[in-house]
């Protein structure tokens, strides 16, 4: 712990340099699974890039103590080591257990557990004033809560102790066929009441073509069964495994998949994402592509990609989380507005049962009344070519979530108003947990996560491309490729003086 006490003292005393001016500063983590457009200057952030560590698996307690930059396939690794595994991983390797406690994740296993927030036991940050605090869901809650899902807006959070579960060698993976959506609505409900499913997701490929997929861990695989594996070079993509799977068969289709390769199943191909890549380049869809570019394929080089080519902003990416009573309706009109598939559906536990959960930007999670699930929709596909015309159709998406009683999930770009904005979550806990532990002089989550113009432009400007080039299909792609497969920094701007300091 002596270097981790260390690195935590060099950012506290950032923060103290910082707080005594009241300026604002961004955290350097050294990568990101978001994609809006980041702009970062290497002499206004604080870098914790080197909090990647883990500390300690405890297998009687069974939890795992982690640094915020742990990626998931680490994080995995480790724990498995000592025959267990989170409650929830999030589906990309490279999610860092500090970016789904602060950037809001889920995955199957949340109909479950609930977000990656609520499987966490307890958190060490350092607040703006340069203070190192402990907070849980029982020694402050508030600042527990108000950290949760916040995007650094309340403090830099250092350490994690994460609840884990007994692991098991292969995962069961039932898939179940319907042409409805209320049909594959009702099974994702069943399956969540079923306490022996642990993992719960859905694919729409179309809408006369619906997979739930459900999943319960075990050690061992009847006779004559072979293992569904999804990692390697030559396995299949998943989804494309599950539409094939399925087509020639009109009953339920049971397969064995590795535990790890369940857990990042949706790596290579980005879900199916990168499919759209092979359209833009004009390159053909198949076998012998799909191995020729794996390298590319992978969930930690396509965002390097992205964000080098800066080709977010023409897509509509969002997830958005509707109670279950006004699925059908949001569907219905996903159908008619948008026409984007597949689409993915994940039932997530959201209601906070424990005492004092009332706090921070989701503080209506602990009420009462608030639904138990939430159905999420990964909506994720091309958008038109006008970009006025792409900002109005995610504004379309988010006032109908809003409509429907739900919230989006704020990873990727947000085009709501500020009035908007505050009006799905809940500004008055926010902020009182904001005032509490000196962050109120700090840009708040709105400002963080809204669309940013100006960030837009600048991060255009630090590239080689000749201008000619710039945003014309395929230089812009290209050069995100390019610089993905040389590899270095993504995040931090060339024209910021030398790298992110760590002390005043």
């Amino acid at each position: 712990m002596e270097a981790h006490d260390q690195a935590v003292s060099a950012v506290s005393t950032r923060l103290r340099h910082f707080y005594a001016r009241r300026e604002a500063f961004r955290v350097y983590h050294g990568s990101t699974n978001s994609t809006r457009a980041i702009h970062k200057d290497g002499d206004s952030i604080v870098d914790t890039s080197r909090l990647d560590h883990v500390l300690a698996v405890d297998t009687v307690r069974k939890t795992a103590l982690v640094e915020p930059n742990v990626p998931m396939d680490r994080l995995v690794d480790a724990t498995l080591a000592s025959g267990l595994v989170p409650l929830v991983v999030m589906e990309f390797p490279g999610i860092t257990a500090g970016g789904g406690f602060s950037g809001s994740a889920g995955e199957s296993s949340s109909g479950r557990h609930g977000p990656f927030d609520s499987t966490v036991v307890s958190i060490e940050i350092v607040v703006p004033n340069g203070d190192v605090l402990r907070a849980s869901k029982t020694e402050r809650p508030d600042l527990f809560w108000g950290a949760a899902s916040a995007f650094g807006t309340v403090g830099i959070v250092t350490l994690l102790e994460i609840q884990l579960q007994d692991a098991a060698q292969h995962v069961q993976l039932t898939h179940y066929s319907f042409s409805s959506f209320t049909e594959a609505s009702q099974k994702l409900q069943e399956q969540v009441a079923d306490t022996s499913v642990e993992f719960i997701d859905g694919i729409v490929f179309s809408p006369s073509k619906i997979i739930v997929c459900a999943g319960r861990l075990v050690d061992t695989l009847p006779p004559g069964s072979h293992p569904r594996r999804y990692l390697g070079r030559k396995d299949p993509w998943f989804y494309l495994d599950v539409d094939k799977r399925t087509a020639s068969s009109s009953s339920t289709v049971v397969d064995y998949v590795p535990l790890v390769d369940y857990l990042f199943r949706w790596d290579r191909g980005g879900f199916w994402v990168a499919r759209y890549a092979y359209r833009y380049f004009l390159t053909p869809f198949n076998r012998v592509t799909r191995y020729a570019l794996d390298r590319f394929m992978h969930a930690r080089v396509m965002y390097h990609a992205l964000h080098k080519a800066r080709l977010s902003d023409t897509y509509i990416i969002q997830d958005v989380g509707i109670p279950f009573g006004a699925a059908d309706a949001f569907y219905q009109w996903l159908d008619e507005t948008l026409r984007i598939y597949p689409l993915w559906l994940c039932p997530i536990r959201v209601r906070r049962d424990s005492a004092d959960a009332a706090h921070g930007l989701h503080a209506d999670f602990a009420n009462p009344n608030t639904p138990e699930l939430v159905l999420n929709f990964g909506v994720w596909g091309p958008g038109p070519d006008d970009y006025k015309e792409l900002v109005r159709l995610n504004r379309l998406i988010e006032q109908k979530v809003h409509e429907l009683g739900g919230t989006k999930t704020l990873y990727a770009q947000a085009y709501y108003t500020e009035e908007e904005f505050w009006e799905s979550y809940n500004k008055p806990a926010y902020d009182a947990v904001r005032s509490r532990y000196h962050a109120d002089h700090l840009p708040n989550v709105y400002d963080k996560v809204k669309v940013d113009d100006v960030a837009r432009q600048r991060a255009r400007e630090p590239t080689r491309m000749p201008s000619i080039l710039r945003n014309r299909r395929p230089f812009q792609g290209l050069y995100g490729v390019y610089k993905a497969w040389r590899g270095g920094d993504y995040l931090l701007q060339k024209g910021a003086p030398g790298k992110p300091k760590q002390a005043p």
